[in-house]
């Protein structure tokens, strides 16, 4: 399934077949996420079931009553006062019995839950990068919490309620059955009329449903997305414009819950509230008709008392079915909207067989493209020796950022194109890569967490590991003038921290696994020059340790590269140290070096195109 089709509204399909498909794997998500629950389910079941009879009791017990001791005016106050005391007790066990179910069926249900979203986030956490390319964060967070919290409405309050009505149901069914099977058929009309109702129902609801969900999620992307570029926003004089959008947004989630709301109000209470007059009034005129009738014979009040009775417990748990039926059907589309995220396929897992032992890196006629027949990369040969320091430049759009995922294996390249030591790219394991691989991205990225937790990221490291990388990556003076030093709290994003200082601490974050290799994706792009001198003399300190290979923006950042690779349009153009592409007359490299030193001793002149 491609990535998009997240994005596409309720992600259910609009034929019929296919959207019995797809809520078909819904409930399959369902029930096996209920699957370690299996024997409390059965137990809460069973014991449904004796509560349901125990419940069918107290009709019966007043039909004994008024046949035994209130028409024959049989005054037996001790029997009649140990008929009212089994009614009550019966009562009072079957109340006990079915709080007892829904607490046991509220824990299946938090269970099942936590399961699902477990499941959810981490197939999350093992999408290629080529889905969130085309994926939209809001929405992605909805599916984990928005969905979910629905599937868990079903769990806590549909399911328990769906059960307990039908067991109720079948109880009362029975009892009448027992009593008098033809009035019985009359009230077992009411099951198809529902059923019909509830078709109905669904027909004219479903659109709506997946219309309101899918708007949901793009409140919430909206939302998240107007928070993150706040001073953008604000900077750009768009306020106003992103409120009219939002409310736009607003107004049609507020009108598909509307469309809702209504065939609720119409096909669900109403409906069968006016069912149940009509099914009162038949079963009366049954009886009068039977009163009528000679060949009939007497009419007992007693079963009279016991139908009126038992019509009520039918009726209600119909009633209770019918109403849990849009939290069901708003479940059913959620389920099917997370469904829809797990079957996006997983990103490919080497098994463990190679390792990164020394940190060399060979590329050989290398060509990759995002869209068949547009390509980005042509032809790339390159050997990046261990320990050596390699820098990439060149224009925008010339396949720095390319040719860094591929070797970050964040996209899949041909088989043995890439080597790592000798051994293909692919087929070294997923843990022993990361482990051996560190990347400081353009943007850093902290937790709103310490700067203890920010550097060892989840790594069981000890205090003098972190400290040793901090140091490393020289990020212990300023972590050291903070409050509470290395259990200082940064707030969300590193909002106590300028850009150079999460810089920094993105290069600690990457030394602390003690890599063979280290990526560097333009880490000096935002920082000032005061900064990024620090950051050199840190690569200069790793330099022979370990491999770097740095795209770089401001070209003083490689000017000291063992090589620098100038591509152009994907391709390599040019390859050598400082000293000999500038020897390149008219060369990219020279002329984007000197471009640079004109920026640089006259930043209020005119901007060039900024290479990316």
């Amino acid at each position: 399934m491609p990535a998009e089709s997240i994005d596409t509204p309720g992600a259910l399909p609009a034929e019929a077949p296919q959207r019995r498909q797809l809520l078909g794997d819904a409930a399959s998500l369902l029930l096996s996420a209920a699957a370690p629950e299996r024997r409390h389910v059965l137990f809460g079941v069973l014991w449904l079931m004796l509560a349901a009879g125990l419940e069918a009791l107290g009709p019966l017990a007043g039909k004994f009553f008024i046949d035994s001791y209130l028409l024959p005016r049989n005054p037996d106050i001790p029997q009649i006062a140990g008929l009212l005391l089994g009614a009550l007790l019966a009562g009072t066990v079957a109340s006990w019995l079915r709080y007892r179910q829904l607490v046991r069926l509220a824990g299946v249900a938090m269970r099942s839950v936590l399961r699902i979203r477990e499941r959810v986030y981490g197939h999350v956490l093992r999408l290629p990068m080529s889905f969130f390319d085309h994926a939209i964060t809001g929405q992605l967070v909805s599916r984990v919490t928005n969905d979910t919290e629905a599937v868990k409405t079903l769990y806590v309050q549909v399911l328990f309620v769906i059960l307990d009505s039908l067991i109720i149901l079948a109880g009362a069914m029975l009892a009448m059955l027992w009593l008098d099977w033809r009035l019985m058929l009359i009230v077992a009309t009411l099951v198809p009329a529902v059923v019909l109702i509830v078709v109905v129902y669904q027909r004219l609801s479903a659109p709506a449903v997946t219309q309101t969900r899918q708007l949901r999620s793009e409140l919430n992307a909206q939302v998240g997305e107007s928070i993150a570029g706040m001073p953008v926003l604000q900077a750009a004089n768009a306020t106003a414009r992103f409120r009219q959008r939002f409310d736009t947004l607003n107004q049609a989630h507020y009108a598909s819950r509307q469309r809702e709301l209504r065939a609720n109000a119409w096909l669900l209470r109403p409906v069968l509230d006016f069912l149940n007059v009509l099914l009162l009034a038949a079963v009366l005129w049954v009886f009068g008709a039977r009163a009528a009738a000679s060949t009939l014979g007497a009419v007992e009040v007693g079963i009279l008392y016991a139908f009126i009775s038992y019509i009520s417990r039918v009726v209600e748990p119909l009633i209770q079915i019918t109403m849990q039926f849009s939290q069901l059907q708003q479940a059913l589309v959620g389920a099917a909207r997370v469904q829809a995220l797990l079957a996006e396929a997983e990103a490919p897992r080497a098994a463990e067989h190679g390792e990164v032992r020394r940190g060399e890196i060979t590329i050989e006629h290398l060509d990759f493209a995002y869209q068949p027949g547009q390509p980005v990369l042509h032809g790339i040969d390159l050997r990046i020796a261990a320990g050596s320091f390699h820098g990439i430049v060149g224009h925008t759009g010339s396949g720095k950022t390319t040719l860094l995922s591929l070797l970050l294996r964040f996209y899949r390249s041909e088989p043995g194109r890439i080597r790592i030591d000798g051994v293909p790219l692919d087929a070294i394991g997923e843990e022993t890569f990361r482990a051996s691989v560190g990347l400081v991205p353009q943007e850093p990225f902290l937790l709103a967490a310490t700067v203890r937790e920010n550097i060892a990221m989840g790594r069981p490291l000890s205090d003098a590991q972190v400290e040793a990388a901090a140091r490393a990556a020289h990020a212990h003076g300023f972590i050291a003038e903070l409050g509470e030093g290395y259990g200082t709290q940064l707030g969300e994003g590193g909002a106590r921290l300028s850009v150079g200082q999460k810089q920094l601490l993105a290069i600690a974050r990457a030394l602390a696994g003690e890599p063979r290799i280290l990526f560097l994706d333009e880490a000096t792009s935002h920082i000032d020059s005061e900064t990024e001198q620090v950051v050199q003399q840190a690569l200069t300190q790793l330099h022979g340790k370990v491999t770097i290979v740095a795209i770089a923006h401001r070209l003083s950042t490689v000017r000291d590269a063992d090589r620098i690779v100038v591509l152009n349009h994907g391709r390599i153009a040019e390859l050598g140290p400082h000293e000999q592409l500038m020897q390149i007359e008219g060369g990219i490299y020279q002329r984007l070096y000197q471009l640079q030193q004109l920026e640089d001793s006259d930043p209020d002149g005119v901007a060039a195109a900024e290479p990316k």
